[in-house]
C-alpha cells in the first residue's frame, strides 16, 4: 500500500469495523484476530448485505458505484445481499451553488449568465458524481445541467488505487479471488468509473440510443446540447414526465399502462436485439412517461454493449431456454466463449438440466426470464464459470425490467413476448443473403488457413524432431473439438473443390465466348450441364455451413 494512500485505507478498514463486518476482513488477512470484535455466525445474509450497504454508503461515491455494480453481478453476489446492494442510495449533501457556478464557468470558459438566461441555484437531483440544475438557454429551451462534485476525481482515483492493490493481494492469497480474476474485474471497474467520470462518454451514449429512435416518435431520448457540454457539464433537454412506477398519477391521468408496457419492452428490446448497445439500468427513476403514453429514458451514465455474435447468440439461447434445451443452451455458453476448457461439461450441463426441471410443465406466464438469467448466473458460479460483464448488466436489465413492466402491466410476461423478437433474429441469422455473406467469408479464410498449412505443417514436425511436442488433452472437450475439426476440414476440402470448379468453368465460359461455340458432346450441352450442377453444389454448401452453424 502506498504511504500516500494510508490514511484513506485506515478510514476504509475502519468503516467496515464500525459497521461490524470486521470477521470478514480478518478472514482475508486485512486485521488481526483481536481487531475483529464482531461475530457474523448469527446474521443472516440479508443483515450482512444492509451492514454492508451502510459500510459503502459511508465510504462515498467509489465505493457507492462499486456496490451497485456489484448489484448486478448476481453470479458472484449471493441474492439477499444484491438485493441490499441496490437499496444504496446516490444521493448525497448538495455542492453549495458557488461552487456549481465556479465549476460551469470554469468549463464553459464565460461567465453563466452568458450561457443561460436562468439558472436554478436549489439542484433538481443530487448524488454522489454530481448533481442536477434546471436552467433555460436564451434560445428558450429549458434544459437539464449535469455538474460534476468539485475535486471527486483525485479521491476516486486514490480509492481505485487502493482496489487495486487489495486485488492483488487477495489473488496471492485467496483462491476465490485468483479463480475470479478478482484485479480484471476492478480494472474493468476502474474502465467504467472513469467513463462515468467523464460527461462526454454518456452525452455520446445517449446520443447513440437516441439514433435508435429517430423513426420511433413513442419513445423520446433527451437531446444533448454539445456547446453546452464538457467533461464536467453535460446539458441536455429537460423532460418532463412522470415516473414508470407512479401507477396512481398514471391511472389518474388516463393512461394506459399495458400499452406503456408494452413499449418500455419493445424498446429495450430494440436497444439489446438490434443494435447491441443498451441502457444498463432502466430502474422506474430512469424512466418518464409522457402525455400520449410516450417514453422516455434519463440517466446513460451505464449502458451495455453485445456485440453482432452475441446478439445473434442471444436469440436461439431464449429460444432454448424457452424450449428447455438444455444441449443447446450449454452449447452456446461454450460458443460465447463463457465456459472454459477447464469446465466440468458433464457436471455442468447436469446443473443446469436440474434448472430447466425446476420450471418443467410451469406454464410460461408463471415464468421469470430475469430470474432464470440470475438463477444461471448462480449455477455457473458454483462451477467457477465468470460470466462477461455485459452478460452479466443484461441479466440484471432484464430483472430491472421486469420488476418495472410487472406493476404496469402483470400480465405481460417477458419470456413469452421474447419469442417473436427471438424468431426475427434468427430469420435475420439464417437469411439466404447473410449465410451467402458468411459463406463468402469462410471460404476466403479457409483459403488463407490452406496457404499457410505447410509452413504450419513444417513448424510442428520440426518440433516433433527436437521432442518439443507437449500435448495437453481434456477428454471432456475432445469429443466437441474432434467434431468441430471434422466440420472445418469438411468444408475446406468442399470449399476448395468448389472454388476449382468455378475458376475451371470461367475458363470454358470465356473460352466459348472467344470461339463463338458451345461445347457439344455426345449431343449434351456440357458447359450448361456443369454450370447447372456448379449451382446445385453452390446451393449445398450453402445449406451444409447453415446447418452446421446451428449445431
Amino acid at each position: 500500500m502506498k504511504i500516500r494512500h494510508t490514511k484513506r485505507f485506515k478510514e476504509i478498514i475502519y468503516a467496515f469495523i464500525r459497521n461490524g463486518l470486521s470477521v470478514f476482513l480478518f478472514r482475508l488477512g486485512l486485521i488481526s484476530r483481536n481487531a475483529s470484535k464482531h461475530d457474523t455466525t448469527d446474521m443472516n445474509m440479508q443483515e450482512i448485505g444492509d451492514k454492508l450497504r451502510l459500510t459503502l454508503q459511508e465510504l462515498g461515491p467509489t465505493f457507492i458505484k462499486l456496490g451497485q455494480i456489484a448489484s448486478s453481478r448476481r453470479d458472484l453476489v449471493p441474492p439477499m445481499i444484491a438485493f441490499e446492494l441496490e437499496k444504496l442510495l446516490d444521493h448525497v449533501t448538495p455542492v453549495p451553488f458557488a461552487q456549481i457556478r465556479e465549476i460551469v464557468q470554469s468549463e464553459l470558459e464565460g461567465p453563466l449568465e452568458q450561457f443561460f438566461s436562468d439558472f436554478s441555484e436549489e439542484p433538481l437531483a443530487t448524488a454522489s458524481i454530481g448533481q442536477v440544475h434546471v436552467a433555460r438557454l436564451h434560445s428558450g429551451e429549458q434544459v437539464a445541467v449535469k455538474v460534476q462534485r468539485p475535486d471527486i476525481r483525485p479521491t476516486m482515483e486514490t480509492d481505485l488505487t487502493i482496489l487495486s492493490d487489495l486485488a492483488k493481494f487477495l489473488e496471492e492469497r485467496v483462491d476465490w479471488a485468483k479463480t475470479y480474476r478478482l484485479q480484471d474485474m476492478i480494472v474493468e471497474f476502474s474502465r467504467s468509473l472513469n467513463n462515468e467520470l467523464d460527461y462526454r462518454v454518456e452525452g455520446r451514449s445517449c446520443e447513440r440510443i437516441a439514433k435508435q429512435f429517430e423513426k420511433h416518435p413513442t419513445v423520446i431520448i433527451p437531446r444533448v446540447h454539445r456547446n453546452f457540454s464538457t467533461g464536467k457539464v453535460l446539458t441536455m433537454d429537460k423532460i418532463e414526465g412522470i415516473k414508470a412506477n407512479d401507477l396512481e398519477k398514471l391511472d389518474e391521468g388516463g393512461y394506459d399502462r399495458k400499452l406503456i408496457a408494452r413499449r418500455i419492452f419493445d424498446s429495450m428490446l430494440h436497444q439489446i436485439l438490434d443494435d447491441g448497445f443498451f441502457h444498463g439500468d432502466p430502474h422506474p427513476g430512469n424512466i418518464l412517461i409522457l402525455p400520449g403514453n410516450v417514453v422516455s429514458y434519463l440517466d446513460f451514465g451505464m449502458v451495455g454493449r453485445l456485440d453482432n455474435k452475441l446478439k445473434e447468440q442471444f436469440a436461439p439461447f431464449i429460444l432454448h431456454m424457452r424450449n428447455q434445451n438444455t444441449e443447446g443452451m450449454v452449447d452456446l455458453m461454450y460458443e460465447m466463449g463463457i465456459i472454459s476448457d477447464e469446465t466440468d461439461l458433464r457436471a455442468f450441463t447436469r446443473d443446469v438440466d436440474n434448472l430447466q426441471n425446476k420450471y418443467y410443465d410451469v406454464s410460461l406466464d408463471e415464468i421469470s426470464l430475469g430470474t432464470i438469467f440470475i438463477e444461471l448466473f448462480q449455477v455457473a458460479y458454483r462451477h467457477n464459470i465468470m460470466i462477461p460483464t455485459d452478460i452479466a448488466l443484461l441479466g440484471k436489465s432484464i430483472l430491472t425490467l421486469e420488476g418495472v413492466i410487472s406493476k404496469l402491466d402483470p400480465t405481460l410476461n417477458m419470456m413469452m413476448a421474447v419469442e417473436p423478437f427471438g424468431k426475427k433474429l434468427m430469420w435475420k441469422r439464417y437469411n439466404p443473403k447473410k449465410i451467402i455473406e458468411n459463406s463468402w467469408v469462410e471460404i476466403v479464410a479457409n483459403i488463407g488457413f490452406l496457404s499457410r498449412l505447410p509452413k504450419e505443417l513444417k513448424a510442428i514436425t520440426t518440433t516433433i524432431r527436437k521432442g518439443k511436442l507437449h500435448l495437453d488433452i481434456n477428454t471432456q472437450q475432445l469429443k466437441m473439438f474432434l467434431g468441430k475439426l471434422d466440420q472445418i476440414s469438411n468444408r475446406l476440402s468442399f470449399s476448395i473443390i468448389l472454388l476449382s470448379l468455378s475458376i475451371l468453368l470461367a475458363g470454358l465460359f470465356i473460352g466459348s465466348a472467344i470461339v463463338g461455340r458451345s461445347s457439344i458432346l455426345w449431343q449434351y450441352p456440357i458447359i450448361e450441364a456443369a454450370f447447372i450442377i456448379f449451382l446445385l453444389m453452390f446451393f449445398f454448401l450453402i445449406y451444409f455451413i447453415g446447418r452446421s452453424n446451428r449445431k
